[in-house]
């Protein structure tokens, strides 16, 4: 990324992938706005690491399910830094349950998360980045959209409608020079993986043709080149970082 001082709002920045996604995107000189929900702790950790890099951190506290949250808050980003020219949609959470035994609220409460508040981001960022005529939105989906998983139809469902998402938002934005993408990750070391038990954790990594489990770098990794310069004649796509899990 060759511009200086691009300001990148990331949803869920406070641990994993959202955090490498933040300081990856640091690191290629942006600002970045730290946004999460619960764990002000490990948001000041990824804003510390953010600083390291030489640029500046934001700390922002809101839920991407709120309407008047998401819209208040990104008023805020926008009169304190001025301009919003990537958005990372990361924020995400689960509540796994197969659907015999699913609780509408376990339903309701992962889409709405996962999927409305992919929707109310970038809806809040679309003007200002029409007004400067650039700007990046990358989505974070998940492998298990594409491949299914027992236990996670919620989630599925929301990272699934996150692809369908971008492909149509991509196409609303193209002829502006704003690009929409999607990162699918696969298996990610995060703290999610590492409670799993050594049985269950070995399953998965026999699936996986690399034959290890990711780390949140790998991710972070393909959302920074899909946010620079260099990305400019790629919209509507989804990168899948799995280790070869999916093909």
């Amino acid at each position: 990324m060759t511009e200086s001082k691009r300001v990148a709002v990331v949803t869920g920045a406070s641990r994993g992938i959202g955090r490498a996604v933040a300081v990856a995107l640091a690191d290629a000189g942006c600002d970045v706005v730290v946004n999460f929900r619960t764990g002000r702790e490990g948001a000041e950790e990824t804003a510390k690491q953010i600083e390291r890099k030489g640029v500046k951190a934001f700390l922002y506290q809101f839920d991407v399910s709120d309407p008047d949250d998401v819209s208040a808050s990104f008023k805020g980003i926008l009169e304190e830094c001025g301009r919003i020219d990537i958005l990372v949609n990361n924020a995400g959470i689960t509540r796994d349950n197969i659907v015999v035994r699913m609780k509408l609220s376990e339903w309701e409460e992962v889409v709405r998360t996962n999927l409305t508040g992919v929707y109310l981001c970038s809806q809040a960022v679309i003007k200002p980045m029409l007004k400067q005529k650039w700007g990046r939105i990358i989505n974070i989906t998940s492998v298990v959209g594409f491949m299914g998983n027992a236990g996670q139809t919620n989630y599925t469902a929301a990272k699934a409608g996150i692809v369908g998402f971008t492909k149509s938002l991509a196409r609303e934005l193209a002829s502006r020079n704003i690009t929409v993408n999607a990162v699918a990750p696969g298996y990610i070391e995060t703290d999610m993986t590492t409670a799993l038990s050594d049985d269950v954790r070995s399953a998965l990594v026999a699936q996986i043709p690399a034959g290890y489990v990711g780390k949140p770098e790998d991710v972070a990794h393909a959302v920074k080149f899909l946010a620079s310069n260099e990305a400019r004649y790629i919209t509507g796509q989804v990168i899948h970082v799995n280790g070869g899990m999916y093909m």
